[in-house]
């Protein structure tokens, strides 16, 4: 939660982040909410989609990352954006949403219930559920070799369950819960492809971690790596990407 998240690395592949969001809001029932959070809200142009979908309802943006927010606030208008950690948001809303973020809370599963307990109506998220792929294996296992290790030691890495996890925690706070899981297959341009979609996103800690010289040799084993497991045909590379979906209704708003 405290990596240094670059809004234009991270929209270098808006169009692929954006499918699981899109496809997670085709399944929220809600018809007519007065009040939309959404928890990690990152750059805001997901939460766009939010505002267009209800626009009379009052939308607001969390995020941990002061970046993230200065472009939302400046790209995004007619919602609130609130700088925040989303373990400590203590709100209520008629939908609660969160996209991608998740996976970055340590132990989320055991705080799922209280976050869900402000979701009114529906409490919906997508997390990515590909943390034993070569994208994030060869990150590692790369990062626990020497001259690395001493450096990246005890960094945060992201993590999530399995569809059956979530919805046994949200059925036991009352909600009835729709959970599946999708696998993309993204086709991306360009032999580097996986580490540009990394860049953005996982590996980010390590790059923190690292100092700049040591990361420029990083950098380039893991191009190599990655490239030998993610080959490109044609000038594309594919990348598979699962993604875990759950969906809570309250039983009382289903009435």
């Amino acid at each position: 939660m405290t990596q240094p998240w670059d809004p234009d690395r991270y929209l270098t592949y808006a169009d692929e982040r954006a499918r699981p969001f899109v496809e997670l809001l085709a399944r929220i029932p809600a018809t007519s909410p007065s009040s939309v959070v959404d928890l990690g809200c990152g750059p805001g142009n997901l939460t766009r989609l939010l505002a267009e979908r209800w626009p009379e309802a009052a939308i607001a943006g969390v995020d941990s990352s002061p970046a993230m927010i200065e472009r939302a606030r400046a790209e995004v208008d007619g919602i609130e954006w609130r700088l925040g950690d989303v373990r400590d948001w203590q709100g209520s809303a008629d939908v609660v949403v969160s996209n991608a973020t998740f996976q970055w809370v340590p132990g989320h599963l055991e705080l799922l219930p209280r976050l869900a307990a402000g979701a009114r109506e529906v409490f919906g998220f997508q997390v990515p559920g590909n943390f034993t792929e070569p994208s994030h294996a060869l990150r590692e296992e790369l990062a626990a070799e020497e001259p690395y290790r001493e450096h990246t030691r005890g960094l945060q890495k992201p993590g999530s369950h399995d569809p059956a996890a979530y919805l046994e925690v949200l059925r036991a706070e009352g909600f009835e819960v729709d959970a599946w899981e999708t696998t993309y297959l993204h086709v991306l341009p360009g032999e580097d492809a996986v580490f540009d979609w990394i860049s953005g996103t996982s590996l980010l800690p390590t790059r923190a971690a690292l100092p700049e010289e040591l990361f420029e040799r990083f950098a380039d084993e893991l191009r190599r790596r990655l490239r030998s497991a993610y080959p490109a045909r044609d000038g594309q590379v594919v990348l598979p990407f699962r993604r875990v979906f759950v969906v809570g209704v309250r039983k009382a708003a289903r009435a």
